[in-house]
């Protein structure tokens, strides 16, 4: 799940380059980045029950067509919990995102990025609860300076809910350059989850990331992340519930 807190620290490192907006950019970049939090929170909801995750990944861009292709992966603990929450043994410790699209540039100084995204859980086993885990969402965005709405529709069955395809999600942010290599985040969002209101949900963040170009461009981030989510459909084995307030911190390098 395209991480939000690792995608604004790229998103941080991203705009302290723009200062080199006129250095020409080659037709084909390949970039890496690599990172680690202490939570990894999707749409709000822990992926990890609130423990670290490393994660990291590589993208393409084509610069004069605007078209882009890439990859991303993290370490995860709900898939088996949810199994193992069942008497069995759960499977699918993998996040590996593989998304693709085409961004560009809109008339009166609007942008558009549009693409698809499959979440692929390798060797996952949570049809024996529920559905396969694997899921693919078709997303549209809009942007002005830097403010954002991004929708994002599932052509399958979300993440493994019975029932659930055509579930959708909202987001509307900003991530604002406020000198210094700082960059404040703020982000809504709205999960609806198709045929099943009970798991349908608002989160939100607020937070700051910070690229220190004298340790390499290094981004620090903190971020605090929350949800309205019921604690009876987001919930670890401990009976703590996923979408709860809470603080993420982040370090991450592009490369």
């Amino acid at each position: 799940m395209k991480k939000l807190v690792l995608a604004a620290a790229i998103a941080a490192t991203f705009t302290a380059g723009l200062a080199h907006a006129e250095e020409a950019k080659p037709a084909n970049e390949i970039s890496y980045n690599i990172g680690v939090v202490n939570d990894y929170r999707y749409r709000g909801i822990s992926q990890t029950r609130f423990d670290p995750a490393l994660q990291g990944g590589a993208d393409y861009t084509n610069n004069p067509t605007g078209l882009y292709a890439g990859t991303w992966l993290s370490n995860i603990k709900w898939i088996k919990d949810t199994v193992d929450s069942a008497g069995l043994d759960g499977k699918g410790p993998l996040e590996w995102d593989i998304y693709g699209g085409k961004r560009g540039d809109l008339p009166g100084g609007f942008t558009y990025d549009v693409g698809g995204l499959y979440y692929y859980y390798p060797r996952n086993n949570l049809s024996l609860v529920a559905r396969n885990a694997n899921t693919f969402e078709l997303y549209g965005q809009i942007g002005y300076g830097p403010a954002y709405f991004k929708y994002s529709h599932a052509m399958t069955n979300l993440f493994g809910t019975a029932n659930s395809k055509n579930s959708a999600y909202y987001d509307l942010g900003a991530n604002i350059d406020v000198g210094a290599g700082v960059t404040l985040g703020l982000h809504a969002g709205h999960q609806r989850v198709e045929n099943l209101s009970f798991a349908s949900y608002n989160d939100w963040k607020v937070g700051v990331t910070k690229t220190f170009e004298q340790i390499g461009g290094v981004t620090l981030g903190a971020a605090w992340v929350g949800t309205d989510a019921k604690s009876g459909a987001y919930v670890a084995p401990d009976g703590k519930n996923l979408g709860k307030n809470g603080v993420v911190f982040s370090l991450a390098k592009t490369f």
